[in-house]
């Protein structure tokens, strides 16, 4: 039996899928004027930074998709290609909330819709995402990588989890625990 590559990925998911879930519930209120908590939004944007892109994406586009690659797969005009550009989309949908947050803050009441709309435009794209990279993209690198290539996928995923505190995925995950419970 194969050393399975991505479960570790696949679980990851399921926190931001978590986190996702509080933007599409939050943001619609947020623009009717209803929800004008922006430390959620601050801590959203911080848990897509640090946790989603810095360190989960970091094991994606570090590690897992430079192994399709070196294994054969097509650098440009490919599944890994498509997954970084989106990556790359998700990182503009934050950057904006982040602004429109900051003006909400100093009273610029119309933001909010800015917020929302960049709330959820993050979380459809990432909801599409989460789903083709578990339901094709994860599939296919269990099939095709070879097992000589495992062990060192997965030092690869340890040797980014060296680069945060021990305490980090808990963090993240009573960040949204507490949102949950809001």
């Amino acid at each position: 039996m194969k050393t399975n590559i991505t479960q570790v990925l696949v679980d990851e998911h399921r926190l931001i899928l978590r986190m996702i879930a509080l933007l599409e519930k939050n943001a619609p209120q947020t623009a009717e004027g209803n929800y004008l908590n922006w430390q959620f939004y601050l801590d959203g944007v911080d848990f897509i930074r640090q946790y989603s892109d810095r360190f989960h994406h970091a094991k994606e586009e570090d590690v897992l998709f430079k192994a399709l690659i070196d294994n054969g797969m097509p650098k440009d005009h490919s599944p890994v290609a498509a997954m970084l550009m989106e990556h790359d989309l998700g990182r503009e949908f934050v950057r904006a909330m982040e602004a429109d947050v900051q003006d909400a803050q100093s009273g610029l009441s119309s933001s909010y819709q800015a917020i929302a709309d960049n709330a959820l435009g993050y979380a459809a794209l990432l909801r599409d995402h989460i789903s083709k990279e578990d339901d094709i993209l994860y599939p296919l690198a269990e099939r095709v990588i070879p097992e000589t290539m495992r062990e060192e996928i997965l030092q690869g995923y340890q040797a980014a989890e060296t680069q945060v505190s021990p305490e980090f995925g808990k963090r993240y995950q009573a960040v949204v625990l507490q949102y949950e419970l809001e």
